[in-house]
């Protein structure tokens, strides 16, 4: 049987390929160190009043350093508490880190103009930091499909000067 030059050549590029797509997955799997999350930890229920250090009420506050904030958000059909009756308020020239979490279905969390873009998984808490460097408004938007009113599922950011910040919302 006579096998074409070309044809071996495409032959031997797909194995190629193919041999290099499964040693990428095998790095990522092993030797990144990345892991899937299983049922032995990681888990925590948003609703329970003895959730823990994993997650705090819902809010904004004030890290461990100067400059730098948690703010604890739940996603539920169809609005993220706190950020959609009321924004999320931080002041500029900080480091702040979204501790994101759904009571529900799974939901999407992004900060429309910035790279914070993550899911909130029922039992998880994923968390994002992201530095503000200048005051303005960001949109926050589900972009995982959640239900019916998946489209009305939005709330703002509000990232004001720092002097006219205070952790209670009020300026």
């Amino acid at each position: 049987m006579h096998v074409h030059r070309f044809e071996r050549l495409w032959l031997v590029a797909a194995l190629v390929l193919i041999v290099l797509f499964i040693g990428t997955v095998t790095y990522g799997a092993v030797g990144a160190g990345y892991g899937m999350v299983d049922a032995t930890g990681g888990q925590v229920d948003p609703t329970a009043p003895t959730a823990g250090d994993n997650f705090r009420e819902p809010g904004v506050y004030d890290g461990s350093e100067r400059g730098r904030y948690d703010v604890y958000v739940e996603a539920k059909q169809f609005l993220f508490v706190p950020g959609t009756s009321e924004p999320i308020r931080v002041p500029d020239d900080s480091t702040v880190t979204f501790h994101v979490t759904s009571t529900d279905v799974v939901h999407g969390f992004e900060v429309v103009g910035t790279n914070v873009n993550t899911m909130a998984v029922p039992g998880q808490v994923a968390t994002v930091t992201v530095e503000f460097d200048e005051p303005g408004t960001y949109g926050l938007v589900c972009n995982e499909y959640c239900g019916s009113g998946h489209h009305t599922m939005e709330g703002q950011l509000r990232v004001v000067p720092a002097e006219s910040y205070n952790a209670s919302g009020v300026n």
